[in-house]
C-alpha cells in the first residue's frame, strides 16, 4: 500500500510538471496534452480519493458512463436488455447529456457512451459526441455494428469527432457469432466496418480508432485464429480479446442458480480467456479481501432517463442515488446516498448485494486491466504498452 501511495504521488507529480496524463482504456494508451490546472488538480484529489476511499468523494468525476438508450436490435445470450430490464426503455434526451457536460465536463477526461442497449439506435448520439469533443473530452462507444450498414451513420460517426469505436464481433463465421449475437448478421457487421475504414481513408480522418472486440467463449475459441486474419483484412487498428463474465445473472445475489449453466454453456476450455484465477482444486472463484473497484470515486453511470447509479452492473436500478431530472450532478455526487455507499464499500463491499458477485471482487476480475486477456495492435500509431499484446 506503501509502495503504490509513492509511486503514484511520483507519477501524479510528474503529470501535473509536464500537464501530460495517458490512461488506458481496454489496453489502448490515450494521451492527453496540455491538461488544464484544473482538470490536473481534480485527476490529482480523485486518484487519491481512490486510495483513501473517503465518504465524500475529494474531486469530480474524472469518467462517466452514459446511456443513450436501451433499445437494442438484437438479443444477445447473458444480456440483462434481452432478459427483460426491471425499468422503462428509452432515449436519453440531448438536453440532459448537455446538461450533465455543461456541469462537469471541465473535470472529465472520458465519456464512456453505452450502457446497456445499442447508443447509436439514439439518434442523437453523434451529436453527444460532438458536444462532449467541444470540451475536450474523449469519447469511447461500443456497438453491435449494424447501424453502420447504412452510409449516413458511417459518415456521422466520423464526422463527430468519436476517439475510439469498439465494434463487438464474437464470431468470424455466421454460425459461431449468431450463437451468442442472436438477431445478428455477420456479414452486415464486416460491410459497416469496412464502410468505416474506408470513408475514414477518403476523409484524411484517423479517427474513430476501430477495436475490434472478441468476446471468447466456448463455441468460439476455435475461430480465434479466423479473427485474427479477419481483423487485418479489414484493416481495424486494434482486436481485442475479451473474457466473459458468466456470473452476470447473479450480480444481484437473486439468481446463482443459472451461474453454473453459464459456465458450462459459454466458458472456453483456454484458462487464458477465463476472468477468473480458481482455487487450486479448480473448483471456486479466488474471492479478494480488497475489492480495487473505484467506480464510487471516478465513474458514475447516468441512464437515458437521468437515474444515477453507482456502476454499469446496476442495470435494473436498485441502487439509484440521484435523479438528474430533479437535481444537480453536484447535489447528487456529494450528498448522503452516495456518501452511505461509498463508506459501506470501504467498510465491508460484500455487504452490498451490487458488489458481492461483482467481477471486481475476485481474482483475474479487474474490468480495468484483467478483463482483456489479449490485444492486437494493426495501427503502428498506437503504442504498445500493455502485458499479453503484440503487433500483427
Amino acid at each position: 500500500m506503501f509502495g503504490s501511495i509513492i509511486s503514484k504521488s511520483c507519477l501524479a507529480l510528474k503529470s501535473f510538471l509536464t500537464r501530460e496524463v495517458q490512461i488506458q482504456c481496454d489496453r489502448i494508451p490515450y494521451y492527453f496534452h496540455n491538461v488544464p490546472i484544473k482538470k490536473m488538480l481534480n485527476w490529482i484529489l480523485v486518484e487519491a480519493s481512490i486510495l483513501v476511499k473517503p465518504r465524500r468523494s475529494w474531486g469530480w468525476p474524472t469518467h462517466i458512463m452514459m446511456e443513450p438508450t436501451t433499445h437494442c436490435n438484437l438479443k444477445c445470450a447473458l444480456c440483462p436488455v434481452t432478459k427483460g430490464l426491471m425499468r422503462p426503455k428509452g432515449h436519453m434526451d440531448y438536453g440532459l447529456f448537455k446538461k450533465v457536460i455543461d456541469e462537469i465536463g471541465d473535470y472529465l477526461f472520458f465519456v464512456l457512451l453505452w450502457d446497456w442497449g445499442e447508443p447509436f439506435l439514439n439518434p442523437a448520439s453523434y451529436d453527444m459526441i460532438s458536444y462532449a469533443r467541444e470540451k475536450g473530452i474523449k469519447v469511447i462507444s461500443c456497438t453491435n455494428g449494424h447501424p453502420f450498414l447504412e452510409d449516413k451513420n458511417v459518415e456521422k460517426v466520423i464526422l463527430s469527432g468519436l476517439n475510439t469505436l469498439t465494434i463487438a464481433v464474437d464470431g468470424a463465421s455466421q454460425e459461431t457469432y449468431e450463437r451468442y449475437r442472436k438477431g445478428g448478421n455477420l456479414d452486415s457487421v464486416l460491410r459497416g466496418i469496412r464502410k468505416i475504414v474506408a470513408k475514414k481513408r477518403e476523409l484524411g480522418i484517423k479517427t474513430p480508432i476501430v477495436n475490434l472486440r472478441f468476446i471468447v467463449m466456448k463455441h468460439n475459441e476455435h475461430e480465434i485464429p479466423l479473427i485474427k486474419d479477419l481483423a487485418k483484412l479489414h484493416e481495424v487498428d486494434v482486436l481485442t480479446f475479451m473474457t466473459l463474465n458468466p456470473y452476470i445473472d447473479a450480480i444481484y445475489c437473486e439468481n446463482d442458480v443459472t451461474t453454473k449453466e453459464n459456465e458450462d454453456n459459454f466458458l472456453p476450455e483456454s484458462y487464458i480467456h477465463r476472468r477468473f484465477n480458481n482455487t487450486q482444486n479448480g473448483e471456486a472463484r479466488v474471492k479478494l479481501k480488497n475489492n480495487p473497484c473505484k467506480h464510487l470515486w471516478n465513474n458514475p453511470v447516468v441512464h437515458w432517463n437521468g437515474m444515477v447509479c453507482p456502476c454499469t452492473y446496476d442495470y435494473h436500478e436498485k441502487y439509484v442515488l440521484g435523479n438528474l431530472n430533479m437535481d444537480t450532478f453536484k447535489a447528487i455526487w456529494f450528498d448522503l446516498p452516495y456518501q452511505n455507499i461509498r463508506s459501506q464499500f470501504r467498510k465491508n463491499w460484500e455487504k452490498l448485494l451490487l458488489c458481492r458477485e461483482c467481477s471486481y471482487g475476485y481474482a483475474g476480475g479487474d474490468l480495468g486491466r484483467e478483463a482483456i486477456s489479449g490485444v492486437f495492435y494493426f495501427n503502428s500509431t498506437i503504442q504498445c504498452t500493455s502485458e499479453n499484446s503484440g503487433h500483427a
